[in-house]
């Protein structure tokens, strides 16, 4: 009989399309929703089949090990897949997956509204209000920055940053844009989109949204000399990956003014903060809740859970990252 193990509860339709599967007694979901303990998870791996771990979870050759031979499929609840060593995976014969696509557009509405709050002081204005010092309507209380019409940058053309210039055009803006390849002219078009170089994006937008894959050269790609090179009046968003962001360094372009408003998601050393980040007014700060939407964890969950049947099937997963293992 397999066994699965589940690092956090999941919604049900993925868990139960495991049980269904392969039994009840098959598949072990941890009880608690939060990060599971590196002696617990060393712990809870050894004999099974497949590892369901979320992005926090830390999936390395020890864990690989201590599974021990029978470990076929480590299937991440999560597009990225940063937190999971795919050598020591690779090397074990162990499949990879992620699941992509199915978080695109719930990513890109998450990302619009973090640009949206920033530019118009959403999160200062609501703690102002509940705190109870509204007392007055203000002919420059809380005043914001317009985004309609203005220049969106986008760090990263892959689906999700298409999504955003989609969402772009009903804000009538201009659309730059920079990423190691890029789009087809067709593509461009259709978007909107004129590709540059970054600091040409970093000179010219009025907000930057950044969309790309935590690898080495994209590490703090932003820090002070990024954001010395912005727009006085321009916001950054970040819903990527927390560490291409220097945290330190964009605490004190916000305090200084180098920079108008951020809005992140994601954090260079999750679920820490920055307290220098924290104390900024004009940081809009949200938990990781990218993809926080009742529909999307719930088709995250299922693709999760097929990629593990079918590897168990001995087919090949859907959504394979280290393909070469198969």
């Amino acid at each position: 009989m397999p066994k699965v193990f589940v690092t956090r509860p999941l919604p049900d339709s993925g868990i139960q399309l495991l049980t269904s599967a392969l039994g009840e007694d098959s598949v072990v979901v941890a009880s608690r929703d939060h990060e599971i303990s590196r002696e617990d998870l060393l712990e809870q791996v050894s004999g099974i089949d497949a590892l369901l771990p979320i992005l926090g979870d830390t999936v390395d050759a020890r864990v690989m090990d201590a599974a021990g031979p029978s470990l076929k499929i480590i299937a991440n609840y999560a597009v990225g897949y940063n937190n999971i060593d795919v050598a020591a995976a690779t090397e074990r014969k162990i499949a990879v997956t992620n699941t992509p696509g199915v978080l695109t557009e719930t990513t890109a509405d998450l990302a619009w509204s973090l640009l949206m709050a920033a530019a118009r002081r959403i999160g200062e204005s609501e703690r102002y209000l509940r705190a109870d010092k509204w007392h007055a309507w203000g002919a420059q209380l809380f005043l914001g920055v317009d985004v309609h019409g203005k220049t969106l940058g986008i760090f990263g053309m892959g689906r999700i940053g298409q999504a955003i210039a989609r969402r772009a055009r009903g804000f009538d803006m201009r659309v730059l844009y920079t990423d190691p390849v890029r789009l087809e002219p067709s593509l461009e078009r259709e978007l909107n989109a004129t590709f540059v170089d970054k600091p040409t994006l970093l000179a010219e937008s009025d907000f930057v949204s950044i969309h790309c894959p935590l690898l080495p050269e994209t590490t703090r790609a932003f820090g002070a000399p990024e954001f010395k090179a912005m727009k006085p009046a321009a916001c950054i968003v970040n819903s990527s990956r927390g560490p291409v962001i220097d945290e330190a360094a964009l605490a004190a372009a916000l305090k200084s003014g180098e920079i108008f408003a951020a809005g992140l998601d994601v954090y260079e050393n999750e679920p820490e903060v920055h307290p220098d980040l924290l104390a900024c007014e004009n940081a809009v700060l949200a938990p990781h809740i990218g993809s926080a939407s009742r529909e999307t964890r719930a088709k995250m969950a299922e693709m999760a859970a097929r990629n593990i049947l079918a590897r168990l099937e001995g087919e090949r997963p859907p959504n394979c990252v280290n393909p070469e293992v198969l």
